[in-house]
């Protein structure tokens, strides 16, 4: 019995040992996943400091290259809605738009990307409903039209979303101005292409599935501001 007790003890010892172990071991991890989200929260409140020096430089309607897998779409924002102007030079300064996707693309409509959970393959049930984390309020402006190639804010609809305010980082580029002349007055128009039409027309041809996602993904690699 005493050599059993004896046994006994050492096992209950062994065991707190390890559980005091496996403890010590949670605590460090999550120390140093802890410590990783200070250091990215603090690099990017250091991009965002550098923006807001940076943006008072920008031209009244700044020209920015949609950089894509299938070529170049240039586009001119408008002076006219200015947070959505602000908004998207602040997303493409930061590289919020490097790597994703056109994650919905609809011939004879539309192409709409700029959602970050589409730069995770493992997410495609979660396209279009990821976003920097906030919404723009609306700024409809009636000479602002869906014309060809005119870059608007994608948003969610009007049930839950009776403001009609813009997603954060999600657009679309109109490709058919007949079929999107519907959304005039209703989504809002913040700049219009100025050149790559012919790129927008390739991406909507693509083959997609039944969710209207490209079969091979059109990837935004980057979203840089023109100076020439």
């Amino acid at each position: 019995m005493k050599l059993f007790r004896t046994i006994s003890i050492i096992a209950a010892a062994v065991m707190a040992i390890a559980c005091g172990n496996n403890a010590q071991k949670a605590k460090e991890a999550a120390e140093r996943e802890q410590a990783i989200a200070d250091s990215l929260a603090q690099v990017e409140a250091a991009k965002e400091v550098a923006f807001e020096e940076f943006f008072p430089t920008l031209p009244e309607e700044p020209v920015y290259d949609i950089v894509t897998s299938m070529g170049v779409i240039r586009v001119q924002l408008y002076s006219k809605t200015p947070l959505h102007r602000k908004n998207f030079a602040k997303l493409a300064y930061t590289g919020f738009y490097k790597g994703v996707l056109f994650h919905r693309v609809i011939n004879g409509f539309m192409i709409q990307g700029g959602d970050p959970n589409s730069k995770d393959p493992e997410r495609t049930a979660e396209y279009g409903k990821g976003g920097p984390g906030y919404t723009i309020p609306a700024e409809f402006v009636d000479e602002y039209k869906h014309e060809k190639g005119a870059l608007a804010a994608a948003r969610m609809g009007d049930t839950a979303n009776p403001l009609r305010e813009s997603s954060g980082s999600q657009f679309y580029l109109v490709q058919n101005p007949e079929s999107c002349a519907q959304l005039d007055g209703a989504y809002t128009v913040f700049g219009k292409t100025i050149k790559g039409i012919e790129v927008i027309d390739r991406i909507a041809a693509v083959n997609t599935n039944e969710r209207d996602l490209p079969l091979t993904p059109v990837r935004i690699e980057d979203i840089v501001l023109v100076t020439e």
